[in-house]
């Protein structure tokens, strides 16, 4: 019997990655638990097991966060290098764009309106500051801040510890990698063959890094027990239970995003609610274990291609695009619903001009949601803006865990939804692979592809029509209908 034979045999349990996250879920709870009833103090005096989780937690996030930075820069320029076949490319990309910041906008108003209304930051059970005054920030200082300081992004921060000691950090920052990133595919496109060297070697460095990004996220129960774990002792049951209302209106608003406004989109668009969700269900299982739309990234293009009929050179430019920017959860409902719970906490009324700059906030800067946090810098974002108190970012992270499971698997699906509107509002949609039943197989070379073996994704296979992910895009007058595709 071989090792192959041997390990199709093991329970499902025991090799279902979903399942070996559930499991770490689980375990981080208990040894979290154990660990604080073992005494000590997280900050003062940890006991071994304090601090033996918090070294696989924080592990776990520098080894991914280690990733990120050659993975946006390969990925966005590769996307932008992949219109360089498609003659309607100026088009499809105005389109991708405007798609992104409509369902943006729509995810932010739900999350405010929740917010709102549930008022998860009263009663919270915590003792609030008599009175709080904080400085209004400017959206322009964000705007500011998307002008690179230099080529690479780089950050320093210095911090005096004593008068002989100086503590120098140097960091990325996304958002402006993101926008050097976009200058740098741009001009590659405009060089032409010239640039194709560059091009080639940059879609190499993605198909790399998105090998070590899987083999990152492999790791992801290690991480997960470290992470849940050290949240239950440094933050007690009484803590994370009082933000119970909080994780519930995140949950809220992501719920009614994904199975009310992505329906109707679906619906008004002449496509099947059902055959979507079907096909893009993989990628959301995967996105909600995984806690990363990177990560997910090459599953996310699978499926639309395969599973929706999303063209295949028109895929490669959106899902990547979409897998930087296109954040409705991490970037439009968290951000605005944990403000708002922010202020409420702190006794901070919020004025007619507060929601617009969450809105603003949340279309403009979801580039700066790439990366393993990129919802707690949104949240730092949009709470600097505002001029609140950053002392609720501490809080919110022992919920964190749990909240990035939803924001992920919507914008997975999100970012899958636009790719499918806009190929199917350009006439340049596989319909017969849309309508198809899935086959029921899991795709041939996902382990070669992303290292996801027996995930289930199936991919659909129609009795004619040529593959989408062959297609080479042509302009489609603005009225062609469904057939009025060229392969």
């Amino acid at each position: 019997m071989n090792s192959a034979e041997s390990t199709r045999r093991l329970p499902r349990w025991m090799t279902s990655f979903g399942w070996q996250i559930l499991i770490a879920l689980i375990a981080g709870v208990l040894l979290g638990s154990l660990a604080s009833a073992m005494g000590g103090d997280p900050e003062e005096s940890p006991n071994w097991l304090m601090t033996t989780l918090g070294t696989i937690g924080s592990s776990y996030v520098t080894t991914l966060k280690a990733a990120v930075v050659p993975l946006v820069v390969t990925a966005v320029i590769s996307s932008i290098a992949n219109l360089r076949d498609v003659s309607n490319a100026a088009r499809l990309a105005w389109k991708t764009l405007m798609w992104f910041a409509i369902t943006s906008l729509i995810a932010v108003v739900i999350g405010m309106v929740l917010a709102v209304v549930v008022q998860p930051g009263v009663g919270t059970g915590q003792p609030q500051p008599e009175t709080y005054s904080g400085t209004e920030g400017s959206w322009l200082a964000f705007l500011k801040g998307l002008i690179p300081v230099n080529f690479l992004g780089l950050e320093t921060t210095s911090k005096v510890i004593d008068p002989e000691t100086v503590k120098t950090t140097v960091n990325f920052n996304i958002l402006q990698i993101l926008v050097v990133s976009l200058v740098v595919g741009i001009a590659a496109l405009k060089v032409g063959r010239e640039a194709e060297p560059f091009l080639s070697l940059m879609k190499s460095g993605l198909a790399i890094m998105q090998k070590v990004v899987w083999w990152i996220i492999r790791l992801a129960p290690l991480g997960t027990l470290g992470l849940i774990g050290t949240a239950v002792f440094e933050y007690g049951w009484t803590s994370m239970g009082s933000l119970v209302s909080f994780v519930l209106t995140v949950y809220a608003g992501l719920l009614l995003v994904a199975f009310v406004v992505y329906p109707v989109i679906v619906k008004l668009n002449g496509l099947s609610v059902k055959q979507f969700f079907a096909g893009v269900w993989p990628a959301m299982q995967l996105g909600f274990v995984s806690r990363s739309s990177l990560g997910t990234m090459p599953v996310t293009q699978r499926v639309s291609e395969s599973n929706l009929g999303v063209p295949g050179h028109y895929a490669s430019f959106a899902i990547p695009l979409g897998a930087t920017t296109k954040m409705d959860g991490c970037a439009a409902i968290y951000p605005a619903v944990a403000a708002i719970f922010v202020a409420q906490f702190y006794g901070v009324e919020l004025m007619p001009m507060h929601f617009v700059l969450i809105a603003l906030v949340s279309v403009l800067g979801s580039a700066a949601t790439a990366g393993t946090t990129g919802a707690t810098v949104m949240l730092t974002l949009t709470l600097s803006t505002l001029g609140l108190p950053l002392d609720g970012v501490g809080l919110l992270l022992a919920v964190d865990p749990i909240l990035d499971m939803g924001r992920t698997a919507l914008n997975v699906t999100g970012q899958a939804l636009v790719a499918t509107v806009v190929s199917k509002r350009e006439g340049i949609l596989d319909l017969p692979r849309y309508n198809a039943p899935l086959a029921g197989r899991p795709f041939k070379d996902d382990d070669a592809a992303t290292g996801l073996p027996g995930n289930g994704t199936s991919a659909r296979e129609p009795e004619h029509a040529a593959s989408a992910s062959g297609a080479t895009l042509s302009q489609t007058s603005p009225g062609a209908t469904d057939g009025q595709r060229t392969v």
